[in-house]
């Protein structure tokens, strides 16, 4: 069940829009679940997905309700990089390009069709949609990521995160010179207020921490620095709204205010370079890196000190 207060960035949207937010369903599928009676709003069930909601009314959604649609399938066409396999846990390094899991607008070709064909007993680990799938990386963020392959993995990991115990170490380049070459972003997220498909720093956000440290600092064509970022918690999008919203957008990212015309990138300068974690299984400590890849070094290259 999904507990959601309407956010000001909400405020007047029809009940079926909000509930495909929230459940990453599609609109028609949405707009199923509310006719099978799958919505509260504020207690009482309501099956017409037209009612459009106020700002606080409180909403609970049953997912279960979602209609039934096939698992994802094995793709073997799927490039991606396996860094380190177990029993237990898979840690990939995913090219930038690719979705990680299925879900509205991208049903197949994604990182767990891929799995899927190598894996094949993933299916019964973790949520049926994206099975293993214990955190996600943005479909123009490449590196690595940890998958689970057991159930007592995925419970594992689940809980690791949430404490705040698995280390995400990313390599980026935004635009201007930071005032300190050491910072902490400490600043809610949740969707923007203006445009519900984005997010943003509102004060009805969920908490959210990202630490950075200035790495190198450019001037030609435009002043740019290069940082390490340490994620402290897993929102959405959460490093490119968080250096957005103190000036400092990632270079090439067009959704948070990066797109400069001096620089030629296809993608957001992102990269998950560090992903550090206790091993569910034996209690070692893991450690992995990955290089920045051939398009963000072409990037780097077109700037200068």
């Amino acid at each position: 069940m999904i507990h959601e207060e309407i956010p000001p960035a909400l405020a007047g949207e029809r009940l079926d829009r909000i509930v495909a937010l929230v459940t990453d369903a599609s609109r028609s599928d949405a707009a199923a679940l509310v006719a099978a009676g799958g919505v509260l709003v504020d207690g009482a069930v309501i099956t017409s997905g037209k009612q459009r909601l106020q700002l606080g009314q409180q909403i609970d959604v049953d997912e279960s309700k979602l209609p039934v649609v096939d698992p994802p399938a094995a793709d073997p066409t799927i490039d991606y990089t396996v860094v380190y396999e177990d029993e237990h846990v898979i840690v990939v390094d995913k090219p930038a390009g690719l979705v990680v899991h299925p879900g509205a607008g991208n049903l197949t070709g994604t990182l767990v069709n891929g799995l899927l064909a190598r894996y094949p007993e993933i299916a019964d680990v973790g949520e049926a949609h994206r099975p293993g799938i214990v955190h996600r990386l943005d479909i123009g963020t490449s590196g690595l990521m940890v998958v689970a392959r057991s159930v007592r993995a995925y419970h594992s990991l689940v809980y690791a995160l949430s404490q705040r115990e698995v280390t995400r170490l990313y390599r980026t380049m935004v635009w201007g010179h930071l005032a300190n070459p050491t910072g902490v972003i400490d600043a809610p997220i949740g969707r923007d207020h203006r445009d519900p498909m984005r997010m943003g720093v509102v004060v009805d956000g969920k908490s959210a921490r990202t630490r950075y440290h200035v790495l190198a600092a450019y001037n030609m064509p435009a002043e740019a620095s290069g940082l390490e970022c340490r994620l402290e918690s897993g929102r959405t999008h959460q490093i490119r709204v968080h250096l957005a919203a103190i000036g400092h957008p990632v270079v090439a990212d067009g959704t948070y205010g990066g797109i400069r015309h001096a620089i030629v990138a296809s993608r957001p300068f992102l990269h998950a370079a560090e992903l550090a974690f206790v091993h569910p299984g034996t209690g070692e400590s893991m450690s992995f890196t990955s290089p920045l890849p051939d398009d963000l070094v072409a990037v780097e290259s077109q700037f200068t000190t």
